[in-house]
């Protein structure tokens, strides 16, 4: 009870303070500002890590499972933040409306995936066979992950996006602070309202993804729900940091979907094999660490034609 006391506290300090202190609530910040930020959530995520270790019952193998279950639901988190780009991109959001959308594509994902992990925690708990289903989807999703590409992202594909613009007239203003508008006594949706439409069907494709992930290192509801808001909270300091260097991050994906391919395979033979957890954290940081430095000392096929 202490421990979920703490967490809601330190929640609301790093929400409150993210949301609403940072310098981001006009537009973007510079990339060392971001870092900088997104540095200080990271840190107070790994010192509640920390606490997990010295203070939570089976303090080492839990603050192990806390720590990978962080890792890899951060991880999905940063995809998802490169989808936000790709939306916001195509959408022409202007620069001012960036954080207002992306606190609120925060919120929605928060709430989604607390609700997912509490009835995906509760379905394994009752039909503990449904492991080996999560671990099949895990499989598909690196899969998908692995081989999908770097697809522009389209509105028109969007089946709730296509029932908005079919139903309702849409009044094309990028700076306009309103879903909705009335113009000559009719209602107009804006593309606030549609760029809202894209983000919370994403939130739950990403909820959808994330949660299976998490539940194949750890059924530990305070556990699972801790790392999966720990991983989201700082996000708004990390979008304005990618924008800068996305470029840096081009096998991330690939890395990603490494990681989900071996929770899949951990959840199919959970019933055989029992994976230690620490084999399970130490997998996940080489594999992240393998992908950053893969982006980094391999060059780009246009670079390397340009030589």
């Amino acid at each position: 009870m202490i421990f979920w006391a703490a967490f809601v506290l330190v929640f609301i300090i790093v929400f409150t303070v993210d949301m609403f202190v940072t310098d981001h609530r006009n537009g973007s910040i510079g990339i060392k500002q971001a870092l900088s930020w997104t540095a200080v959530w990271i840190s107070v995520a790994l010192l509640y890590g920390a606490a997990i270790y010295f203070f939570y019952p089976g303090g080492n193998e839990k603050a192990t499972a806390f720590v990978a279950g962080y890792l890899t639901e951060y991880s999905l988190s940063v995809d998802n933040l490169f989808v936000f780009i790709m939306i916001f991109s195509a959408m022409a959001i202007s620069q001012k409306n960036q954080p207002r959308m992306l606190k609120i594509g925060i919120l929605l994902s928060i709430i989604l995936r607390i609700l997912f992990i509490l009835f995906g925690v509760g379905l394994l708990h009752t039909f503990h066979w449904l492991i080996y289903v999560f671990g099949v989807v895990l499989l598909f999703t690196a899969y998908k992950m692995a081989f999908a590409g770097d697809e522009e992202i389209d509105p028109n594909n969007n089946f709730f996006y296509k029932k908005v613009s079919k139903y309702l007239p849409i009044e094309n203003n990028p700076d306009s602070h309103h879903f909705f508008i009335r113009k000559k006594g009719i209602i107009h949706a804006t593309p606030l309202f549609l760029i809202f439409i894209l983000i919370g069907t994403t939130d739950i494709v990403f909820a959808l993804d994330s949660i299976p992930a998490i539940l194949g290192i750890t059924t530990d509801s305070f556990l699972v729900i801790t790392s999966n808001v720990f991983a989201v909270l700082g996000l708004i300091s990390l979008f304005f940091a990618l924008e800068g260097i996305m470029h840096i991050f081009r096998y991330l994906k690939q890395g990603v979907a490494v990681i989900l391919l071996f929770v899949g395979i951990k959840m199919i033979i959970s019933g055989w094999i029992q994976i230690p957890i620490s084999f399970s954290l130490l997998f996940i940081v080489l594999t992240l660490s393998a992908s950053i430095l893969m982006s980094v000392i391999i060059k780009p096929k246009e670079a390397k034609a340009v030589e």
